[in-house]
């Protein structure tokens, strides 16, 4: 029997197979190997469920610890400070072996880094695993010596977490890029000016902090970006990324599914070509050298792009999460107002040739019911710092995190940001003094009260003292 006649039976076969009612044919496809996909599928299933159940019962006794981190009343320090400290933290990644991850129930520490406005009373937060603290104090003492941290008890926990709520209203939203992660946004060292060498960076800081002062009583902002130290291998696609803007070939990476595929396709025309007598077509592009790229052939702007997104994988990176949340009273609730003012703040990091941050889950709905539910699992997921839920969580390098999260340099006007009282010392002895007569110097203790009254933000009526070196720097 030639190769011509087994094609035709199995021909035959197939056809004779095909035409039987459903429930035969599902039979036949199960009896033939269906039921190999099917137990993979279960298995896989309930990998998954195994180790969710197992990462649940190893992080069951983990304490968090939320420090708060007074700003140095003078910070000469640029963001590059900051870069430094995100690079230690990427000390944290832990690359569980299957027995860690399956049995032992491994995963990955995560941390986040906050800023919050309690009714225009700003200050910067780290939120950790307990086993991470000491990392996080010693990083930042090691850039910012004078700064001082504080563990404070979780401000989320005062705040409703079901909506519709009688007292409260809230607006939320998860942030994205528009673009791929190899794509870099606009960072801090792009924001430099030539007012002089005294200022030469316009800190973007000073325009983000701004929409955070614009609140009032019974309002807050919260701000989070959650960093999740992860393996470096998104270089890799990033890599590609390059490559295929410059024209370049990619190579793909083959797997033994391609292989088996290519190997059932070449012996199908193989024995196409057999019966009916084709001679094997050699493709014309065997035997030529690979093109080169284009790089030469680019545009000056995308060369610079190029030169960004190298610039981007030339430093360690972490799988990043930005959320942000409005929430106040309901009889002072102005969702436009922290809206506008939030994602106006995050335009300025985007550049239009290369990638943007933009909005993606937001709690703005068809129906009231569905907002509500939006809001109740947006606050939640604040609350636990849940990297997983909203939007696609995507890669930023440190660079680009410390333009977003860094320490206002001191030219930046932020009147109520949390800063370090400065330390105090003793008069030198000898100094002359002169003795005043008690009306003048009642008149100058009088004369500062009424100074510090009329600060922005000072209170004499509510019972709480205002520090003013504290709170106004």
């Amino acid at each position: 029997m030639n190769v011509g006649s087994l094609y035709t039976i199995l021909i035959q076969n197939i056809t004779f197979f095909f035409n039987q009612s459903t429930g035969y044919i599902v039979w036949g496809l199960f009896a033939l190997g269906g039921w190999v996909i099917l137990a993979a599928i279960l298995l896989f299933a309930f990998t998954i469920f195994w180790a969710d159940w197992r990462e649940e019962k190893e992080t069951t006794n983990w304490k968090y610890v939320l420090l708060a981190v007074d700003v140095p009343q003078e910070n000469l320090q640029s963001p590059k400070a900051i870069e430094q400290l995100f690079s230690h933290l990427i000390g944290g990644y832990e690359k569980p072996s299957i027995i860690e991850k399956f049995w032992h129930g491994h995963k990955q520490r995560w941390f986040s880094f906050e800023i919050i406005s309690i009714e225009g009373y700003i200050q910067f937060l780290i939120w950790t695993e307990q086993k991470f603290q000491d990392l996080i104090e010693a990083s930042f003492y090691a850039q910012y010596p004078q700064a001082e941290i504080t563990e404070v008890d979780d401000y989320v926990n005062a705040m409703p977490t079901h909506f519709p709520d009688d007292t409260y209203d809230m607006w939320g939203a998860d942030f994205t890029l528009a673009e791929h992660d190899a794509y870099p946004i606009r960072v801090y060292e792009e924001f430099k000016n030539s007012i002089g060498k005294d200022f030469p960076l316009s800190d973007p800081m000073g325009s983000f902090l701004e929409s955070f002062s614009h609140i009032g009583t019974g309002e807050q902002i919260w701000f989070q970006i959650i960093l999740k130290p992860v393996s470096q291998n998104w270089k890799e696609k990033a890599i590609d990324k390059i490559k295929e803007l410059i024209g370049e070939k990619i190579e793909s990476k083959k797997t033994i599914a391609d292989y088996i595929i290519k190997v059932l396709l070449g012996g199908m025309v193989s024995i196409g070509d057999q019966i009916f007598n084709r001679e094997a077509v050699v493709s014309k592009e065997e035997g030529k050298p690979d093109a080169k790229n284009n790089l030469l052939f680019l545009t000056p702007g995308q060369k610079k792009l190029v030169e960004s997104m190298e610039n981007k994988i030339s430093k360690v990176g972490f799988k990043t999460k930005i959320r942000v949340l409005y929430i106040a009273k309901k009889e002072v609730f102005h969702k436009e107002r922290a809206s506008y003012l939030l994602v106006g703040a995050m335009q300025q990091y985007n550049n239009p040739t290369s990638n943007s941050i933009i909005p993606k889950i937001t709690t703005i709905q068809h129906s009231i019911k569905k907002s509500n539910r939006r809001k109740s699992e947006l606050i939640k997921a604040f609350q636990r710092r849940n990297i997983k839920y909203g939007a696609k969580a995507f890669m930023f390098n440190i660079e680009e995190l410390a333009t977003i999260w860094h320490f206002p340099m001191s030219h930046v006007q932020t009147p109520q940001l949390q800063k370090t009282v400065g330390k105090q010392a003793a008069p030198p002895s000898g100094l002359p003094v002169e003795d005043l007569p008690v009306e003048t110097t009642e008149k100058k203790v009088d004369d500062s009260a009424n100074l510090k009254s009329s600060l922005p933000g000072y209170q004499t009526d509510s019972g709480h003292k205002i520090n003013i070196d504290t709170d106004f720097g």
